[in-house]
């Protein structure tokens, strides 16, 4: 049976943080005491191992536009939580000022790494000091906005299903030019023209693994929400909510096969892995473009947010 994804408990938050996290949201984002005068985010990732939601309070910097969070965890030499957390769930919600969404968690490496760790010291000094207190490399993360660029807000539950469609297919096209990034390091690496990789990148997995959660709670939203409604207001799309909750299986199916493929791709025939991704995205694309082609005019007549009842 599939897991209603709207019966949440409450985020965790440890006993010190309570006080930061409510002063934060009482007051648009600014914090007294230790915190007083920095930059500060509230994230919320989903545990590793428990699923539940939890959320601590980070600061963080700006560079070249983006939201970036350092896990320094104070220098100590293990990673904190919601480090681990992120690398099996790169979904993250953000708190930043008074403003929320949604975004993918995905760490800099190499040269990058260096770069932008540099902005946190130039930032704030104590940052040189943690790292140097260990010989951990403390990990940047990327905090990337979902929905980023998609229509600044959606009017109707069609517009709300395109931006989150139009998402989807960004982040697929995101895993297979990291893909193929990969597989020119890869060819360079055998005929001696360059260093091999290193290994599957986090770049590329967490943008897997984002795509892969998205689509399946997307789905799962749909099935315990949207569809219901639909079948009572719209009589008419029955048979297509039918075939679009069966073909949910082969999508949920199709889900795990690229989870795999990428899994191995440090190891895969490249004209295998290209054709199987080339397989897996026609599907994939063939079930978004079904699912707009049925559904979104009846969806345009849908105000979105739904008005309260």
């Amino acid at each position: 049976m599939t897991e209603n994804p709207h019966i949440r408990p409450e985020p965790h938050v440890s006993d010190f943080n309570v006080p930061v996290v409510e002063e934060f949201r009482a007051n648009g984002g600014r914090v007294g005491g230790m915190f007083e005068g920095g930059d500060l985010l509230l994230l919320t990732t989903v545990g590793a191992r428990s699923g539940r939601e939890h959320t601590t309070p980070l600061g963080f910097v700006r560079v070249d536009g983006r939201v970036l969070v350092v896990g320094s965890a104070g220098g100590s030499d293990r990673h904190p939580d919601w480090y681990r957390n992120v690398l099996a769930h790169p979904m993250v919600n953000v708190e930043l000022g008074t403003e929320t969404f949604g975004a993918v968690a995905v760490p800099a490496e190499g040269a990058e790494r260096d770069r932008l760790f540099a902005e946190f010291v130039r930032a704030d000094s104590g940052y040189a000091d943690y790292q140097a207190g260990t010989e951990r490399v403390l990990p940047v993360v990327a905090l990337e906005r979902v929905h980023e660029d998609g229509p600044t807000e959606a009017a109707n539950l069609a517009d709300k299903l395109v931006e989150i469609h139009t998402w989807l297919r960004g982040q697929l096209a995101h895993v297979r030019t990291e893909a193929e990034s990969h597989l020119a390091e890869r060819t360079a690496g055998a005929e001696g023209d360059g260093p091999p990789p290193l290994g599957l990148s986090l770049q590329l997995r967490q943008h897997c693994l984002a795509f892969c959660e998205s689509l399946h709670f997307h789905h799962s939203s749909e099935e315990f929400g949207m569809f219901p409604a639909l079948e009572q207001q719209a009589p008419h799309l029955e048979e297509a909510l039918r075939r679009l909750a069966e073909e949910h299986r082969t999508v949920d199916r199709l889900r795990g096969e690229l989870e795999a493929l990428i899994s191995d791709l440090t190891t895969a025939d490249p004209e295998r892995f290209r054709a199987e991704l080339d397989r897996m995205t026609r599907e994939l694309e063939a079930h978004l473009d079904y699912e707009e082609s049925q559904l979104i005019p009846t969806l345009a007549a849908i105000p979105f947010p739904p008005a309260a009842s």
